[in-house]
Parts: structure tokens; C-alpha cells; sequence
């Protein structure tokens, strides 16, 4: 561990963290050093997560709560106050997919993507940043982008409209927020080996696809976006502000 990506001392709180890749991010911010909070709204299995990290020696939370929901946000962040546990990293990383052509695609789905993905950032970064502006601390905000933050693909219309958000969103972040040394940052993840990702990684021709169009000729790990996701929140990165870095292997380089 080197003294500018230590993050001890610091506190950071990973939406939609009970599993997949914000478990990822939340255990490899832990092994720097962090306290991490993890989110998600199934108690049984967050309750499971918190003690796999506690029992590697790392300091844990859970905190329960519906990230598109307004009064839910308010009331954790509330209790984390009364506990004085302070966020000073955030990363938005609670998402959904859902695919299905456009001129079939029900509007309660697009709107239920928009808000899981999108208008989840907002409504937790604000709750975060107020008191990082009040404590006048600075923080680190790492929102969770993808390739279709900057490309398309037929089937996930709303997810692209999200995720293309959630890029303009992290400059707006920068733009409101680099005054008070918030840090507003975005990881914008390839085609990840994920739960998530399951049924695409068993479709043998989409397999195919995606290693014969990206350059590295694989399929991303979790493991490999811990190391952005660390840079994002430690000292390293103080004067870098409303960016998406891509962890893809090189795929949006040669489309």
C-alpha cells in the first residue's frame, strides 16, 4: 500500500454491494483500508455479506435501503448520521437490465431501468455530497457508467439511456461540486464476467462475439475494475473531475 492510494481512515458506501461487482468494489476499497458500507435491499443476503468481510478482518456495515427511494435515502443516511458514520466515498454502482426491442418495450420497464440506474446516482450522491459540503471534507463520488454510457446495442434501449446519463451527470456532478474538493468520477466497465451477464455468457454466439470484437479477446473479471475504483477514491486522483474511465480491454478503441 502506498500513501496515495491508502484510504485509511475513510468510509465509503457502495450501493448494490450485497453481491456481483459492487461486493467487488466494496471488498477491494476494504483491503486498502476503507470502512465500507454495503447496500442492498434484501436483508438476509447483506446481513451474509457484511460478516464474509468482517470475517476477513475488515471493517463493515449494512444498510438497507431502496436506492430509488427519495424518503429511504434520507432515512439511512439520517441513521448513519446518528451513528457518526460519515460517506467520504460514494460509488453508485445498483443497476438492472432489461432487454426487449424498442417498439415492444413497456414504459413501466423503461422507467424502472431509468430510475434503478440512473436517478438512483442522483438522489444518493445528493444525499452524500450535502454533508460532505457541510462537513467541509471533500469526497470522492464514483458513479458506475458502461460501454453504453458512449455506444449502443439493440435490445437494452433504457439501460443506454441511463448509463449515456449517467456519463453527463458525472460532469454536471463536477461542475456544481469540484468547489467544495468533491471528486465527481465514472468506471465505465466492459463486458464484465457477472451474474448479471449470465445468460449472454452461455449464449454461444454472443460469447464469440464479444471475444472477437474486443481486442484483448475476453471477457473482463471482476477483479480487474478494483484498481479504478481504488484510484477513484484515494488521493491520486484529486484533480481529476467528471471523467468515465473505460475498463474494457480496448473494445471502444477499435469500433
Amino acid at each position: 500500500m502506498t500513501a496515495l492510494f491508502d484510504l485509511t481512515g475513510k468510509t465509503a458506501l457502495v450501493t448494490g454491494s450485497a453481491r456481483g461487482l459492487g461486493y467487488a468494489y466494496a471488498e477491494g476499497l476494504a483491503a486498502e483500508g476503507a470502512h465500507v458500507i454495503l447496500n442492498d435491499i434484501r436483508d438476509t443476503l447483506l446481513t451474509e455479506s457484511v460478516d464474509k468481510l468482517r470475517a476477513k478482518g475488515y471493517t463493515a456495515y449494512g444498510v438497507a435501503f431502496d436506492v430509488t427511494k427519495e424518503d429511504a435515502i434520507e432515512n439511512a443516511f439520517n441513521q448513519l448520521d446518528e451513528q457518526n458514520i460519515h460517506v467520504d466515498i460514494l460509488i453508485n454502482n445498483a443497476g438492472i437490465q432489461y432487454r426487449k426491442p424498442m417498439v415492444e418495450l413497456e414504459l413501466e420497464n423503461w422507467q424502472k431501468v431509468i430510475d434503478t440506474n440512473l436517478t438512483s446516482a442522483f438522489l444518493v450522491s445528493r444525499a452524500a455530497a450535502k454533508r460532505m459540503i457541510a462537513r467541509n471534507t471533500g469526497g470522492k463520488i464514483i458513479n458506475i457508467g458502461s460501454l453504453t454510457s458512449q455506444a449502443a446495442r439493440p435490445t437494452v434501449a433504457p439501460y443506454t439511456a441511463a448509463k449515456g446519463g449517467i456519463k453527463m451527470l458525472t460532469c454536471s456532478m463536477a461542475a456544481e461540486w469540484a468547489q467544495f474538493n468533491i471528486q465527481s468520477n465514472a468506471i465505465g466497465p466492459g463486458y464484465i464476467l457477472t451474474d448479471m451477464n449470465t445468460a449472454l455468457i452461455e449464449d454461444e454466439k454472443f460469447d464469440n462475439w464479444v471475444k472477437s470484437s474486443n481486442p484483448s479477446q475476453r471477457w473482463g473479471r471482476p477483479e480487474e475494475l478494483i484498481g479504478t475504483a481504488v484510484f477513484l477514491s484515494s488521493k491520486a486522483s484529486d484533480y481529476i473531475n467528471g471523467q468515465i474511465i473505460y475498463v474494457d480491454g480496448g473494445w471502444l478503441s477499435v469500433l
